[in-house]
């Protein structure tokens, strides 16, 4: 979508305008979903901490300052959606949390277990570099942590992946 198209779009938004607030919603909602599994890892979850943004922005669309960043906008609602997830799921643990999350897409589903095994610190800047396509500048901003941080976290987290994933030892 055009830059133009987009800034149009976010408006009629902002002035609550149901039809192009959805449309803005379904533009991100795979990102969305790409992005809550990896914290959540469980589809239930995934779909409630989307379900809670998708509310939130809507409260909230009039608090966006500037357009162009809707996008991360929309993803640090999510990521604090997620993280208040899991704490209430860490409070309320089950016998169903001591099983092990079943995902099924057409992703690999071996890298997927792999990225799995990485820590969420890990795994997090990863999969917003890798597969949401953010630059390390906008990882920082949405995770609000330093620009060396995101790398150094890049870093290791390639590193463990080649030795876990690949079997490739650092230095080989």
């Amino acid at each position: 979508m055009q830059s133009e198209e987009m800034q149009n779009l976010v408006e009629k938004a902002r002035q609550k305008e149901p039809d192009a607030f959805t449309e803005l919603m379904q533009l991100y909602l795979k990102d969305m979903y790409r992005i809550a599994i990896a914290i959540l890892l469980n589809d239930e979850d995934a779909a409630d901490a989307i379900q809670d943004t998708i509310l939130a922005c809507w409260e909230k669309i009039d608090t966006l300052k500037s357009p162009q960043y809707v996008k991360t906008w929309i993803i640090r609602i999510l990521i604090h959606n997620c993280y208040k997830i899991r704490k209430h799921a860490k409070n309320t643990e089950t016998l169903e949390a001591c099983e092990e999350p079943v995902i099924y897409d057409e992703y690999n589903l071996e890298l997927k277990e792999a990225l799995s095994s990485l820590d969420e610190k890990y795994r997090m800047v990863m999969i917003l570099f890798y597969s949401e396509g953010y630059h390390i500048s906008e990882i920082a901003k949405i995770l609000k942590i330093p620009k060396s941080t995101v790398q150094t976290r890049l870093h290791r987290g390639r590193r463990k992946l080649a030795k876990d994933y690949f079997g490739i030892e650092e230095g080989a």
